[in-house]
């Protein structure tokens, strides 16, 4: 049974492979749709080893019959959305007839960028991690009740009036308890108003559209970005992201109920990682850390930063099947523990009276066969279709798909699920 509309969303700390596999689900699609996070989110595709990252525009953008949707759940990047489309564009990828952005997104305005690169900067050796990109600061400002949002371009006088309260309040912190310089009316205008003529074809209302999709049978996938553990709610508080990264979202970030959603994958690399500060109980700082990284190629898509590795946390994984109700899964980079003699997944965790946490591993053995490439289930080698096997039953649910390398065409389908 195939089913209309499904749910992709990262397991951990971001950086699964959602990407790629957006892109290949996407192929029996009508239409995908981001519901959260903002241009500190990058999704690498590798199509015919060409590599494409997107930051904001969802990976279904390559596919030509695709539509694709930002919900009011993302906060926007006006000016590095317009340069992502203006890059997909000269490489012969047509965006703008094909994509709807929601009137309700809260726009990123350069106070948001100076105020999360002062916050950072100030809490020193207590940082998050974040990426400095405005982000968090756009999304206080929707809880506060005082953001921009696109919708608010289409009214230039209030837009001002809005800015200027805004810049008032915003500048105070900068100057006075920052010691950072000010931003001016101008930057704001410049980083929003005057791309109005490019947006307003784009702008539209998206949950009406997404509904017109369900009542005529079209199939829908939404992308989520970051991982489930990076949720603001539900995540390693307070090192986490500023949205809700889980299936959860989807209502609220762009207006579909979830008794419409039919199927939630869950995307898991083959062991995890996670890019900047928090908690990682799993982490290997030794050489199979190290060999991990490197046959991995462990470097963020957004930020380039290097990915910290470590074992399978099946422990925590489980947490996120119950927190997103998954249906499935899909393992990625299988291929990159190839050749290691013996693999751990951590079942569980050992806490000390001082709350210092350690993992209890359980130690599988490893293969000497290669997996990179292989496109059927029964190809593998016996030590990695048991690997898998016990990674299933831990969490209660099937591996639905297998990554066994970067590009789109080496995955291994299961179950057919759209």
């Amino acid at each position: 049974m195939t089913n209309k509309n499904l749910v992709v969303i990262g397991t951990h700390w971001g950086d699964e492979g959602k990407g790629k596999i957006v892109d290949l689900l996407t192929e029996s699609v009508t239409a995908v749709v981001r519901f959260q996070g903002g241009h500190n989110a990058g999704h690498t595709l590798v199509v015919e080893g060409k590599k494409t990252v997107l930051h904001l525009i969802p990976s279904g953008i390559l596919h030509p019959n695709v539509r694709c949707f930002i919900g009011n759940g993302v906060v926007l990047s006006i000016p590095d959305l317009l340069k992502e489309i203006q890059e997909l564009e000269n490489a012969g990828v047509a965006v703008r007839d094909r994509m709807m952005i929601s009137l309700d997104c809260p726009i990123i305005m350069p106070y948001h960028v100076a105020l999360d690169q002062s916050v950072e900067q100030r809490r020193g050796n207590q940082k998050i991690g974040t990426t400095g990109r405005g982000i968090g600061p756009a999304y206080e400002d929707k809880v506060g009740r005082r953001g921009i949002r696109l919708r608010d371009l289409l009214d230039k006088e209030q837009l001002v009036f809005k800015l200027e309260e805004l810049l008032h309040h915003h500048n105070f912190m900068l100057e006075q308890y920052y010691g950072a310089p000010p931003v001016t009316l101008q930057a704001c205008l410049a980083a929003s108003y005057d791309f109005l003529a490019e947006l307003t074809p784009m702008m539209g209302d998206v949950l009406s559209a997404l509904a017109g999709f369900r009542k005529t049978g079209a199939s829908v996938l939404f992308e989520g970005a970051q991982g489930a553990l990076l949720d603001i709610d539900h995540g390693t508080y307070p090192f986490v992201t500023s949205s809700n990264t889980t299936a959860g979202a989807i209502s609220s970030g762009c207006g579909v109920g979830p008794r419409y959603l039919d199927y939630i994958l869950g995307i898991t690399k083959a062991y995890t990682t996670r890019v900047g500060e928090g908690p990682f109980p799993t982490e290997l700082k030794d050489d199979v850390g190290r060999r991990l990284a490197e046959k991995g190629h462990e470097f963020g898509a957004t930020t380039g930063r290097p990915r910290r590795c470590g074992w399978l946390d099946v422990h925590a994984l489980q947490r996120v099947v119950e927190m997103n109700s998954l249906t499935g899964l899909c393992i990625t980079k299988l291929d990159v523990l190839d050749g290691l003699k013996e693999i751990a997944l951590c079942t569980d965790y050992e806490v000390d009276a001082a709350g210092d946490t350690t993992p209890v591993y359980e130690m599988m053995p490893g293969w000497e066969t290669p997996t990179e490439s292989v496109k059927s289930f029964s190809e593998l080698p016996e030590n990695a279709r048991a690997y898998l096997a016990r990674i299933e039953a831990l969490c209660g649910i099937p591996i639905d798909i297998i990554s066994t390398g970067p590009d789109r065409s080496e995955t291994i389908i299961k179950r057919t699920l759209i």
